[in-house]
């Protein structure tokens, strides 16, 4: 049997990171990757996502200036942008495993527990110092009569012809996401939403300013529903739910992600994890000595995020290297759904702290700037947190609502005063600080 410095178990962010990092060191590292090399980011997620995101902002900018200075707005075509798409992404998870493969030892497929401190994989056993599972999240899948005829958002994605009617189940990131992407393509569009609201762990404000944005472009919500079944007819489908029948050709279950353990044989082991993912402690350590967990497959209070997997790779690096000792302590995390509008956050929630007289609540509303003027933009809007003078909290909805949020960042997370940060800091006009005024 074979033994490594450390085995990764995964090759998203989380691992990516951290195996970029052991390739500066002499350790001996195994990188076991059952999905796509590179994990669902770079694949099914973020990247492809963004980079789709860039032509349909073009496309509904335009249509949003018919009348204010554009006479006919842009059109998206699904073919062309698929195949653009495919060309960028499709060589990517062959080029993510070749880069690892360069400095470590790679097994293509599913690994799972023998015991505590023993993984196999294509019949292989192999023993670690350190083990670290990084195997993210997956898409859930309703168990509903018809669950087969549901399609996650690694199908979307891949999509080379567009249906012209498509239901999303669910209105987190995913859903609401892909939906603003499908419908700028054409698309008719219903989301059932289980509950009265979208995006929780949003402002609620912010969140129902956007859902107004999408009902406007012709998007459909159905609201306080739920789900029942799928049935497929001779040249449709038939969702059914407990406030309806929805008739549509293409159904997308969006009603979140859970960790992927099941290949893992973790009841083989004393690894414990709940519903959210593998129980860590504040070393990232599992309840069993020597293995360890990073990225969305944690479960943690933290945003499952791009970021925040690949720093907790950084993190375990330098702890399990030597190089710190320190707990791990997550900055301040700006998080966006890059729908149409863009919906941002940072720190306090408004909605948690409304009626705590501790917290001022300031709003300012952004459309009587010459920006947003000239993107005939009438929606966005701004709201700030404060404690002891203290910026603890942003969330923004509008088209600039991500760069906004970022750029309060170091003002949340360095601790800095309003005074301090314009004493220190002059931005390019129109600054934020010209967006807020003196509120800041």
């Amino acid at each position: 049997m074979k033994h490594y410095d450390e085995i990764l178990i995964g090759s998203g962010p989380a691992a990516y990171k951290m195996s970029n990092l052991l390739a500066q060191t002499d350790h001996q590292v195994l990188v076991i990757e059952g999905f796509e090399f590179g994990g669902t980011c770079p694949n099914y997620g973020c990247e492809p996502k963004i980079f789709l995101e860039g032509a349909v902002r073009n496309v509904l900018q335009s249509q949003q200036l018919v009348g204010k200075g554009i006479s006919k707005p842009a059109t998206l075509d699904w073919q062309q942008l698929m195949q653009t798409k495919l060309e960028r992404f499709n060589p990517w998870p062959a080029e993510t495993k070749e880069i690892i493969a360069k400095t470590h030892d790679v097994e293509s497929g599913y690994a799972e527990f023998v015991d505590d401190h023993t993984v196999k994989v294509n019949g292989n056993s192999y023993q670690a110092d350190h083990i670290i599972i990084a195997t993210g999240q997956t898409p859930n899948i309703l168990n509903i009569p018809g669950k087969d005829e549901l399609h996650t958002s690694f199908d979307v994605l891949s999509l080379k012809k567009l249906p012209q009617k498509i239901t999303f189940i669910g209105a987190g990131f995913v859903s609401l996401e892909l939906a603003t992407l499908v419908a700028a393509a054409g698309a008719e569009v219903t989301v059932i939403v289980r509950s009265d609201r979208v995006l929780r762990g949003f402002p609620k404000e912010k969140s129902s300013v956007l859902v107004k944005a999408m009902q406007d472009r012709g998007i459909r919500f159905m609201f306080n529903t739920n789900t029942q079944s799928l049935l497929a007819g001779d040249d449709e489908l038939v969702l059914e739910t407990d406030q309806g029948s929805v008739i549509t050709d293409y159904v997308v279950d969006a009603t979140g992600r859970h960790p992927n353990i099941e290949r893992l044989h973790l009841e083989r082991t004393n690894i414990q994890n709940d519903r959210n993912g593998i129980l860590v402690d504040d070393h990232l350590k599992t309840t069993v000595d020597g293995v360890y967990a990073i990225g969305d497959v944690v479960s943690r209070r933290e945003p499952k995020l791009t970021p925040v997997a690949e720093f907790e790779g950084q993190y375990l690096f330098n702890y399990l290297t030597g190089n710190t000792q320190d707990t791990i302590k997550y900055p301040t995390i700006g998080r966006a759904a890059f729908t149409y509008p863009v919906v941002a956050m940072a720190g306090v929630n408004p909605d948690d702290v409304a009626d705590n007289h501790s917290y001022q609540i300031k709003k300012v509303p952004l459309r009587y700037g010459s920006l947003y003027a000239g993107q005939n933009d009438q929606l966005s809007q701004l709201t700030l947190v404060f404690k002891d003078q203290q910026l603890v909290g942003v969330s923004e909805v509008g088209e600039h609502a991500a760069d906004d949020v970022n750029n309060f960042l170091p003002v949340i997370g360095l601790k800095i005063t309003g005074k301090e940060y314009r004493q220190a800091v002059m931005a390019i006009y129109p600054a934020l600080a010209d967006k807020v005024g003196g509120e800041l």
